[in-house]
């Protein structure tokens, strides 16, 4: 009973610790939604112009528009760059803002802190997400994964783990890293080429054997995969194994961080 009783009271100081960090990033969010709004909305409108409707006329996909093609791409490509680009601010905060230390003396858990940092990412990529679909819709592109209630969930399935993948990316980053020059390294050697290569612009498919071997491994491959045919159980597995593992790691380089 005992042992219960304390189970349950970690299990809420947990909670009330991701909600306390999660509160400060929507404060500062909230502040600065409206230059975050319009900042989401130039890439994903340029993508559609100069691909959609540029070079998107004179490709012919299996089914469908290449615009119809490339949304859930460029959803899944900004989902990545939105979910990590948010967690990095925590490298900022522990190199020149000195607002880490704040929260390495105060009795959170770290656990806690590289949740609550990592729910804050998703926030914001879903934010972004829905802009997104509001653009496509005006760009009258048909959004077939939002067909139903049970797409809809898959969808947003989806965009939750990739955001979460990608956001444990940048916090661990930002953890590794000492200086601003070394985290955009990170973005020009593994976020760009993914960016392009794993299936946001075209099928991986048209790549040769052996590089698709590879590109098929990445977690932007099969959430761009899942966003346009739904759900499989394979591509499902490979994105849950990766946001616990990259998850895992955060934690680790937090508790460095703390000791």
């Amino acid at each position: 009973m005992k042992k219960s009783l304390r189970i349950t009271h970690y299990a809420l100081r947990i909670v009330e610790d991701i909600q306390t960090v999660m509160w400060r990033d929507w404060v500062v969010l909230r502040r600065r939604l409206k230059k975050f709004i319009l900042s989401r909305l130039v890439t994903p409108v340029l993508y559609l112009v100069a691909f959609g409707w540029g070079l998107g006329r004179s490709i012919t996909p299996e089914s469908g528009t290449y615009l119809d093609f490339l949304v859930p791409g460029i959803i899944a490509l900004n989902t990545m760059n939105v979910s990590y680009m948010s967690a990095t601010t925590v490298h900022a905060e522990k190199i020149y803002h000195k607002s880490l230390e704040n929260y390495l003396s105060a009795p959170i858990e770290p656990a806690a802190f590289v949740t609550g940092k990592i729910l804050s990412a998703v926030i914001r990529a879903f934010i972004s997400t829905a802009l997104i679909l509001v653009i496509a819709v005006l760009f009258d592109a048909k959004l077939n994964f939002l067909a139903d209630v049970a797409s809809v969930i898959e969808f947003c399935a989806v965009i939750f783990l990739n955001s979460a993948i990608f956001a444990a990316v940048g916090f661990c980053a930002a953890m590794y890293v000492k200086t601003f020059e070394e985290l955009s390294q990170v973005n020009t050697y593994f976020l760009m080429p993914m960016s392009f290569l794993c299936g946001t612009f075209f099928s991986t498919s048209q790549l040769p054997a052996a590089v698709r071997i590879f590109i098929e491994i990445l977690p932007l491959t099969h959430t761009s995969e899942m966003l346009r045919h739904g759900i499989n159980f394979t591509s499902l597995a490979v994105l849950i194994l990766y946001a616990l593992i990259l998850t895992k790691i955060s934690c680790n380089a937090f508790n460095r961080q703390m000791s």
